[in-house]
């Protein structure tokens, strides 16, 4: 940090100017044939992931002949939803759909701006709660493209940006270390809930269809406020673990809400399409709350599956087996409440089944509970990475 001082005050004692991102970079005004393209190097909105994830490869082609192309050293941002926070920087060149925007550093000013300088800023919560601020439409925002390079950013000396880089790419390389280690565990994880569920040892285990032990719903259509008395569970409540996320809660007024659409402790809630696509959710809270749609609402009947037990079998391959062949075809994967019916799950005794699900709890507390182990750690890290980065980015600003 010190060394950061140093240069800062030897380089510009002045103070460092601050331009807007339109004085040194635009977007990409280059073209691609989808045909040049894999599953690697088109990126759709939907696999750039939340939260600053970098991105993972798309599970479906691109629906048009020629897309917008990126190189290494854009930096590509989702714009549909900016509070979902989905950047990366291009290592390769790719094309990317009309949802994602590709900045590119200007010719003239490419000796003057790291590219990954630039990411690291447009990778701060100020810029996505800017471009929040200033998004267009209210059920599903978009960035507003005209604003977004209005978007004032530092440029400090090019040597003052290269030692930000090199400090930021250590917490970022002590964070890719423990994700690596976290991502062996879960893959432990998902080899013992597949042996568990299989029931290979055990004689007589049934296996039955979804649709004679549980009812399907598709989600409530209504407008989110502040006040209202219900709170509204949407796709992006649901996290890529199955869990529900507790910031940017929405809710809908109680007028707007049938019994119908209530969830209860034990409903299992899906996502059948979107960035979350397939991932499922056991609701445990008590809170009032309605499924919004793009949901699909499970309720088992009374009887002999326990909801804890299903949910572990949902993140299972087991269940992914049946699954992908049972999606519809088309440009964005989707879930059909019907189709799921027919997806077979064993029916162990009861007693079983909360055996099962107990031991998988345990396990998956370990890998997933923000609040102990390796998790705990990481979300320590990233909390003082987000804390550094903000204190290296911010600037006197010349006069």
């Amino acid at each position: 940090m010190s060394r950061v001082d140093e240069l800062v005050a030897e380089l510009a004692p002045e103070g460092v100017k601050q331009v807007p991102l339109s004085a040194v970079a635009n977007y990409s005004d280059t073209r691609i044939e989808a045909a040049k393209l894999d599953e690697r190097t088109f990126v759709g909105v939907d696999n750039l992931l939340a939260d600053k994830g970098g991105k993972t490869d798309a599970s479906y082609p691109p629906n048009s002949a020629r897309l917008t192309a990126y190189e290494a050293g854009d930096i590509l941002l989702g714009n549909i939803r900016p509070y979902l926070k989905k950047v990366w920087l291009a290592t390769e060149v790719g094309g990317c759909s009309g949802d994602v925007l590709a900045i590119r550093i200007s010719k003239m000013h490419r000796t003057l701006i790291e590219p990954r300088y630039l990411y690291y800023v447009l990778s701060a919560d100020d810029f996505f709660a800017y471009s929040m601020q200033h998004a267009k439409g209210a059920k599903m925002p978009r960035g507003n493209k005209a604003a977004i390079l209005s978007y004032r950013i530092p440029v400090p000396p090019i040597a003052v940006q290269r030692e930000i880089v090199r400090i930021l790419d250590q917490f970022t390389q002590l964070e890719a270390e423990l994700e690596a280690e976290l991502e062996a565990r879960r893959r432990q994880l998902d080899f013992y809930r597949n042996r568990l569920l299989s029931f290979r040892d055990a004689g007589g285990v049934q296996w039955k269809q979804m649709g004679d032990l549980a009812e399907y719903k598709y989600g409530l259509t209504a407008s989110a406020n502040d006040s209202g008395a219900f709170r509204l569970l949407r796709i992006t409540d649901i996290d890529a673990w199955g869990k529900l996320r507790q910031s940017d809660e929405k809710f809908v007024s109680a007028s707007l809400v049938s019994d119908e659409y209530v969830v209860k402790p034990g409903d299992i809630l899906m996502a059948r399409t979107g960035a979350t696509f397939g991932k499922t959710m056991l609701v445990t809270s008590s809170q009032a709350a309605v499924f919004a749609s793009y949901l699909i609402r499970i309720r088992f009947k009374e009887g002999n599956l326990d909801p804890t037990f299903y949910w572990h079998f949902a993140q299972s391959s087991l269940y992914w087996s049946q699954a992908n062949a049972i999606v519809s075809s088309g440009g964005q994967p989707q879930f059909n409440a019907n189709a799921l019916k027919v997806v077979r799950v064993p029916l162990p005794p009861l007693d079983e089944q909360l055996k099962v699900a107990s031991l998988l709890d345990n396990f998956d507390t370990l890998v997933n509970d923000l609040s102990i182990g390796l998790p705990a750690e990481l979300n320590a890290r990233r909390k003082q990475y987000e804390h550094y980065r903000d204190r290296l980015l911010t600037f006197d600003e010349a006069a």
